[in-house]
């Protein structure tokens, strides 16, 4: 069955999920050096929580804005659990207002966000740490296919992919344990890149991305599902009709 071109995550979906994915974060304020971000996190009511050390001059930067804050912009960095020749999927770029958070909700606004994102450095909230908000305008995201921007609104309806948190550990283990898996999935490619290293780099509920290493360069290639899934059990099932048997058994381990 050939997979659905029509079918792919929007683009405040794709921020989300490089956001949630993100290993990498800087905050740049204009007229000091980008922010060291220890803890970064997308809410889903449309803005950005980030933790930075206490004597960052983003701290003091963003506390002489005031209740209007000061411009910012948030760059994170997502990139492949795989090692791969070219690690980083994709870019995104968060524009707003940085505002400081008073020291009296610090430890209220840490608990909040462990509710969503349980990051153990949450933990220095108060002690070498303290927190920022972003408050976003809008939202750049820049991969192989290029670069296009959503507004707040968007970007707030969206959702992370249902699948995040377990797809770094599905990839190597599909990388690592089921090369057949991945022959199969690359018959799907266009003929002049089926010579090349072949790796899985991303599943979500539309489908997933291969990886194709070739001697001039790399080529990131899309292969959807014919409908989008739900549970696991579906993602499963979606992942062998690509391969091309329903029956078959490699991916039960996903």
């Amino acid at each position: 069955m050939r997979p659905n071109p029509t079918l792919a995550p929007s683009t405040a979906e794709r921020i989300r999920n490089a956001c949630v994915h993100a290993d990498h974060a800087t905050l740049a304020l204009p007229g000091i050096d980008p922010a060291t971000i220890t803890v970064h996190h997308l809410r889903q009511c449309g803005d950005a929580v980030v933790a930075v050390p206490m004597d960052s001059p983003a701290v003091a930067a963003a506390a002489r804005g005031g209740e209007g804050g000061v411009q910012a912009v948030l760059e994170l960095t997502d990139r492949t659990p795989l090692a791969l020749r070219e690690p980083v999927r994709a870019l995104v770029w968060l524009r707003g207002r940085v505002r400081a958070v008073p020291a009296g909700t610090q430890r209220l606004l840490a608990s909040a966000v462990a509710e969503d994102h349980p990051h153990p450095a949450l933990l220095d909230v108060g002690h070498t740490t303290t927190l920022l908000r972003l408050m976003i305008n809008s939202a750049v995201l820049a991969d192989s296919t290029g670069a296009e921007s959503v507004c707040h609104a968007d970007l707030r309806e969206a959702r992370p992919d249902p699948f995040w948190e377990l797809e770094a550990a599905w990839l190597q283990h599909m990388d690592a344990d089921h090369a057949d898996v991945v022959a199969q999935l690359a018959r799907h490619l266009p003929t002049r890149l089926r010579g090349g290293a072949i790796h899985p780099l991303a599943i979500d509920r539309y489908g997933i991305s291969l990886r194709v290493e070739t001697d001039e360069e790399d080529h990131d290639v899309r292969l959807s599902f014919q409908t989008p899934v739900e549970d696991i059990q579906s993602l499963s099932r979606a992942v062998r009709i690509l391969v091309g048997c329903p029956f078959l058994h490699g991916m039960r381990r996903m």
